[in-house]
């Protein structure tokens, strides 16, 4: 097995570890870790080189899968059990990843406009973040197809966008509960029309975006930037005291080094995608 697809399995496992912990952004964690634009470009580009993407994506997926499996339970225990330090860990690694995305816009030094798109950002991340939970829900279980069709493509747009949430969304549509349910027993009428709907908002997502980013690339990055920094509310859990706050400090740093330390890697285009 190549060297970038070992790579590829173990970002998609962290990705797919830390998508149902709340307040992280899976979107945010491939920016993270590296993956966002090759994950943007294979989709949005799907048809231009199949068996290419085809082999990137499925690798990608079997690595998000295996995290969900194997990991996200213990993950979930650690921020149920040490949730501040374990916070404060991905609070370092979200705030590492800011200035690796700021090197993509191209800019050497903050401007006025580049802070009214990093504003815009984080207003949209937290308007979004301010809706009520069960703002939509009603009675879901007799929801039309059509309806359920829609609703997944507004979760696939969180899917898609950093620093905003899909298990908020899911809450925010009451569906989160119905939804772990309906996996659990594997209810089709139910994940189908959820899962077409997802599908088609994020084939549609990730086009604007690579075209986005490939013909107003400052604009596009510093408004992810935004939508990055949006996302710290979410995930600070609040001061830390006693023995907590000297491992969340740490725990912060360390966060902060590794992605730093990834930063620092050489960045492969996502037109030569791993495979």
């Amino acid at each position: 097995m190549k060297k970038n697809t070992v790579q590829t399995v173990i970002k998609g496992v962290c990705i797919g570890a830390s998508m149902l912990i709340p307040g992280v952004s899976g979107g945010t964690m491939a920016i993270i870790l590296g993956e966002y634009d090759k994950l943007v470009h294979a989709v949005s580009t799907f048809r231009k080189d199949m068996r290419n993407h085809t082999v990137y994506l499925l690798t990608f997926l079997c690595g998000g899968l295996a995290g969900v499996l194997l990991f996200a339970r213990l993950l979930l225990y650690l921020v149920e059990c040490f949730e501040k330090p374990m916070m404060f860990l991905f609070l370092g690694a979200v705030l590492g990843s800011i200035p690796m995305l700021f090197q993509k816009t191209g800019e050497r030094k903050v401007s006025f406009s580049s802070a009214g798109y990093v504003l815009l950002g984080i207003l949209i991340v937290l308007l979004l973040g301010n809706l009520p939970s069960n703002l939509l829900a009603g009675d879901t279980e007799h929801f039309s197809f059509i309806w359920m069709g829609v609703f997944g493509f507004i979760i696939a747009i969180a899917l898609v966008l950093p620093g905003i949430s899909a298990s908020y969304m899911l809450l925010m549509l009451g569906l989160y509960d119905l939804t772990l349910q309906a996996i659990s027993r594997f209810d089709v009428f139910f994940l189908l029309p959820l899962g077409i709907g997802a599908v088609a908002g994020i084939l549609l997502t990730t086009g604007v975006l690579e075209k986005c980013m490939q013909k107003h690339p400052k604009g596009t990055f510093l408004l992810i930037i935004g939508f990055v920094c949006g996302a710290v509310p979410e995930i600070f859990p609040g001061i830390p005291s006693g023995w907590e706050l000297a491992a969340s400090v740490i725990l912060f740093f360390i966060g902060y080094g590794i992605i730093r330390q990834l930063g620092k890697m050489p960045a492969q285009s996502a037109s030569s995608l791993p495979i």
